[in-house]
C-alpha cells in the first residue's frame, strides 16, 4: 500500500512538472498539492507500521 501511495505521488509530481512547462499553473499547483499530501500520508503510514512492528517484535512487512 505504501508503495502505491509513493507511486501516485511521483506520477502526480510528473504531471505537475509537465503542466507547469506548458503553462497550466492551476493544474500544476493542484497536482503538486495532491502529491505532497499523498507523500505525507505514506510517510505517516510507514512510521505507524514501523512502530507497530517494533512493539510486536515481528519481521518487517514493508
Amino acid at each position: 500500500m505504501i508503495g502505491n501511495l509513493i507511486n501516485w505521488a511521483v506520477i502526480l509530481l510528473i504531471v505537475a512538472l509537465v503542466a507547469a512547462v506548458f503553462g497550466f499553473g492551476g493544474l500544476a499547483g493542484t497536482a503538486t498539492s495532491f502529491a505532497t499530501t499523498l507523500f505525507w500520508i505514506a510517510l505517516v503510514f510507514a512510521l505507524v507500521l514501523f512502530v507497530a512492528n517494533l512493539l510486536r517484535g515481528g519481521r518487517s512487512t514493508l
